[in-house]
C-alpha cells in the first residue's frame, strides 16, 4: 500500500487530493511540522518532522513524503506526477507530450508563482497581524499579475491545462494558486483563473480532502 506522510495543513494536501481523485487506497500518516509544536520532546508529542521514526524515512525532515514499495519520494509536485503516471488513469499523461506539459506547468507554478502566492497568504492572513508585511504582500501581488495573465490565456480554450481534461497539472497548479486567494484583484483580472479554481475546489475529491484538513488540529 502507498503511504503518504504529512498533515493536511502542509503540501501533503496536494497528494491526498490526488489520491482521492484517483480512488487510491493510501495509508496516511499525519506527520506534523516540528516548528508547529511547543515542545516536540514532550512524551505525548505527535510524530513530527524531527522524529527519529520519520527521519528514517525522509532524512530531509520535510513533509510530504511518499513510500510505494521500495520507492521513496519527496517533493509534493513530484509525488503527484508519479502517482498520476502510475495510478491516476486520466489524471496522468496520455502521451509523452502531455507528460512534458504536466511537468512544465508544475515547475512553472513552483518557481514562478509559489514564492509570491505564499507571501500573499502569510502576509495577508496567515501570520499574526503584528507580524504581517503589507509591502511584501503588495509586491507579491504585483509580481503575479503577469503569471496570472499567462494562466488565464492557457485556460481560455478548455478550462484545463493539459489535454482538455482535468489532470494532475490542474491539481498541482491549483494548490499553488490557492495561496493567492487573499489577493482577490488578481482573480478579478483573470476570470478564467477564477472560474477554474472554483471548479477545482468544487470537486468532491477536493472537498473530501478539505474536510479532513479542517478536522486536523490547527
Amino acid at each position: 500500500m502507498i503511504t503518504i506522510y504529512g498533515v493536511l495543513r502542509s503540501r501533503a494536501s496536494r497528494n491526498i487530493w490526488l489520491a482521492h481523485e484517483a480512488g487510491l487506497a493510501v495509508r496516511h500518516v499525519p506527520v506534523i511540522q516540528v516548528y508547529r509544536l511547543a515542545d516536540p520532546t514532550a512524551p505525548d508529542a505527535p510524530m513530527h518532522t524531527a522524529s527519529p521514526a520519520f527521519l528514517a524515512v525522509n532524512p530531509n525532515a520535510q513533509v510530504p513524503c511518499m513510500v510505494d514499495g521500495d520507492l521513496v519520494l519527496t517533493e509534493s509536485l513530484a509525488i503527484n506526477l508519479y502517482l498520476a503516471r502510475a495510478h491516476g488513469g486520466a489524471l496522468g499523461p496520455a502521451s509523452l507530450a502531455e507528460d512534458g506539459q504536466m511537468g512544465m506547468w508544475s515547475l512553472w507554478a513552483a518557481t514562478g508563482v509559489e514564492p509570491h502566492s505564499i507571501s500573499i497568504l502569510y502576509n495577508r492572513v496567515g501570520k499574526p497581524p503584528a507580524e504581517r508585511d503589507a509591502a511584501a504582500a503588495d509586491a507579491a501581488e504585483a509580481a503575479l499579475r503577469a503569471p496570472f495573465a499567462v494562466l488565464n490565456a492557457a485556460l481560455a480554450a478548455t478550462g484545463h491545462l493539459v489535454g482538455g481534461r482535468f489532470t494532475v497539472a490542474d491539481i498541482n497548479v491549483a494548490e499553488i494558486i490557492r495561496y493567492a486567494v487573499p489577493a482577490p484583484a488578481l482573480f478579478e483580472a483573470a476570470p478564467h483563473v477564477k472560474a477554474w479554481l472554483a471548479a477545482c475546489h468544487a470537486r468532491p475529491a477536493f472537498q473530501r480532502m478539505w474536510k479532513e484538513r479542517d478536522a486536523e488540529p490547527a
